[in-house]
């Protein structure tokens, strides 16, 4: 597998004077502006933010190599990587890095990059001769009493970020068979994992840039409580010549630094395709929340797609059982309609490899190389603009070089990617823009499910953003006004909150189109001008599990978004420095003070906006500013 070259698009690598890599080699290591620092000890190193130790890694190493001694390191040089992402929360991502190496052994280098807002680390091996991957030796300490929030590990990753101060926690029975402790604790981990060792910064853990040959990892502190391991799933790949991990990643900052940080993406792979004009994120209509089997029924697929036509949505997503359509009618028939309507279509596939038994289908038609091929062609030539690929079974390397499979196939074809099911973001959304969103997450389309979420969405919709959605778009599926089988509890203002909040390349809206059709003309014209793809991001409140205050930036039109995640009413803060200007037009949309009516709409001018917004009992509010003169 080749080096990953230091420089990205538009990139140009920087050496530092021949007297500044003497004074770097063997001591203190730093990011460019000099706030985050990397220091050996022992065999390990300690992370820090200004004075603050932010994070401590006692054990580095492959193998048997595992130094009681860090050797000197080497200063590698800095690299400014600019590049543009087609989705995401920022279009043009700037990021600059020093980079260091640390020889372990003959075979074995640590490369490590500072950055201004983290850290990112990986193994690189040669001389390998038909061997399996090594065992990596990498531990994070995270201290008893430190508050963290962390997912246990899944397979699907849909579970939620408790806030906790203790590893002492026992293991979700849902989520299958896990790994314990001898005294019943759960021992295994899931990314993100984000982490409070001040007052105020944080450090948020996960990995990026999975190739081909990898596996994903995850945490676990199965041998001594404070000490979280990274462990690769299962790899049977025989490695020749040269090999190197994904890169392990620490976010580390303030919350509006980890919400902001594009680090994942920074350090993946520049895009791998030559033709990306055929890519446009957006916002789709989605049966499967209201009609668990409505994509079987020609009629209900039909709803769907007016809807759309009447608020303006680019797609439609067409969800399993289209192999079994009724009504005399094929799947083709509605692709067909989708498209003579201007409405752009979308169909769901079963992987094959998780969920296989008792699921739906269409299953076992992408598997194979030349099915996929052949299936993917099929699509591109009806018309169907992207795929939902669902079911997978777990982050081994076989997993992971399916997924890739996929992207790479559905890209010759033009076809826009979904993953579901699966695993959690990894950069692939910059190597391959294609994948314009990916679940991993305990969305909405659990109100289906379980009557847990009722009570526990709001305080989980306000964990989202500093967690699950910094490491890349969230297929959550937002937007109910209406119920499922099971109740929501949040107001209507937090659940069209919930639109901006969240990031991610195909925003799908949760509800059933009488739902959406009752609601104002207001929010009806909301919905259809919706951006997915942003030019910048930016926290302006919050905290997690209590409240969010998110501002994203679409040309000239800034969405403001605030969620309260308690069980009581506040006033959230408005903090618009720098995105109102004094003949901006504003558009409020808030909870009513009269419990029984859903919407507070107006339009304030720029000198009466509040200084807070109030928002009832799991509440919420949306601000459209509009500087475009």
């Amino acid at each position: 597998m080749r080096r990953v070259l230091l420089t990205t698009v538009f990139g140009t690598l920087m050496f530092l004077s021949f007297a500044t890599v003497l004074s770097a080699k063997g001591r203190k290591m730093a990011s460019p502006d000099g706030k985050l620092t990397l220091v050996a000890k022992d065999g390990g190193f300690i992370l820090s933010y200004g004075n603050q130790q932010m994070l401590d890694m006692p054990v580095v190493g492959m193998g048997s190599v595992i130094p009681s001694r860090m050797p000197a390191f080497q200063f590698a040089g800095r690299a400014i990587s600019d590049y543009k992402m087609l989705a995401g929360k920022r279009k043009v991502c700037k990021n600059t890095a020093n980079e260091y190496q640390v020889q372990l052994s003959k075979q074995i280098k640590l490369i490590l990059r500072l950055y201004d807002d983290g850290l990112a680390f990986r193994y690189e091996l040669t001389g390998l001769n038909g061997v399996l991957p090594p065992q990596e030796q990498t531990v994070f300490r995270i201290s008893e009493g430190t508050r963290r929030w962390m997912q246990q590990w899944a397979e699907s990753y849909e579970g939620f970020f408790p806030l906790s101060e203790t590893a002492k926690v026992k293991p979700v029975p849902s989520f299958g068979p896990q790994s314990v402790t001898a005294d019943g604790w759960n021992s295994r981990w899931g990314y993100p994992a984000l982490l409070e060792p001040h007052d105020g910064l944080f450090a948020l853990i996960t990995e990026s840039d999975i190739e081909r040959q990898q596996s994903a990892s995850c945490l676990y502190n199965d041998k001594e409580t404070e000490l979280f391991r990274v462990c690769p799933d299962k790899n049977e790949t025989k490695l020749n010549g040269s090999w190197h991990t994904p890169w392990r990643v620490v976010i580390v900052g303030s919350l509006a630094d980890i919400v902001a940080s594009t680090l994942v993406t920074d350090v993946a792979e520049p895009c791998r395709l030559s033709d990306v004009s055929w890519i446009s994120p957006g916002v789709v209509s989605w049966v499967y929340w209201a009609y668990n089997h409505g994509s079987s029924d020609f009629d209900i697929i039909r709803k769907y797609v007016d809807m759309a036509v009447k608020l303006r949505l680019p797609y439609v997503l067409i969800d399993a059982e289209w192999d079994e359509m009724k009504n005399g009618k094929t799947v083709e028939d509605a692709i067909a309609y989708a498209r003579e309507c201007g409405v752009k279509p979308m169909i769901w596939y079963n992987s094959s490899v998780g969920w296989i038994d008792g699921a739906p289908g269409p299953k076992f038609r992408l598997n194979k190389p030349e099915d996929r091929e052949r299936e993917f062609a099929w699509c591109e030539r009806l018309g169907v603009a992207g795929v939902k690929i669902d079911f997978f079974s777990g982050d081994n390397q076989m997993n992971m070089d399916y997924c890739i499979d996929l992207l790479e196939s559905a890209a010759r074809h033009h076809l826009l990617v979904n993953f579901h099911g699966a695993t959690i973001p990894r950069g692939w959304q910059r190597t391959y823009p294609n994948l314009l969103s990916t679940e991993g997450v305990y969305g909405a389309e659990w109100y289906n499910n379980v009557p847990t979420f009722t009570k526990k969405a709001a305080a989980h919709n306000a964990t989202l953003p500093f967690t699950r959605n910094v490491i890349g778009p969230m297929d959550y599926t937002p937007c109910a006004f209406s119920d499922s089988q099971h109740p929501h509890i949040t107001s209507h203002a937090h659940e069209l909150a919930l639109t901006v909040v969240f990031e991610s390349g195909l925003q799908h809206l949760a509800d059933r189109p009488e739902s959406f059709l009752a609601q104002p003309d207001e929010v009806q014209q909301f919905l259809g001008s919706l951006p997915v793809a942003w030019d910048e991001t930016r926290l302006l409140a919050g905290y997690p599990g209590d409240h969010v205050v998110m501002a994203r930036r679409a040309g000239d039109v800034w969405y403001v978004a605030g969620i309260n995640g308690r069980d009581d009413s506040r006033d959230l803060p408005l903090a618009l420095k720098g995105i109102v200007k004094s003949d901006s037009r504003i558009l409020l949309f808030a909870d009513d003070s009269q419990q029984e009516r859903a919407w507070q709409i107006s339009r304030p001018s720029a000198n009466r906006l509040p200084s807070a917004v109030p928002c009832r009992a799991r509440g919420g509010f949306v601000l459209v500013i509009n500087n475009n003169k």
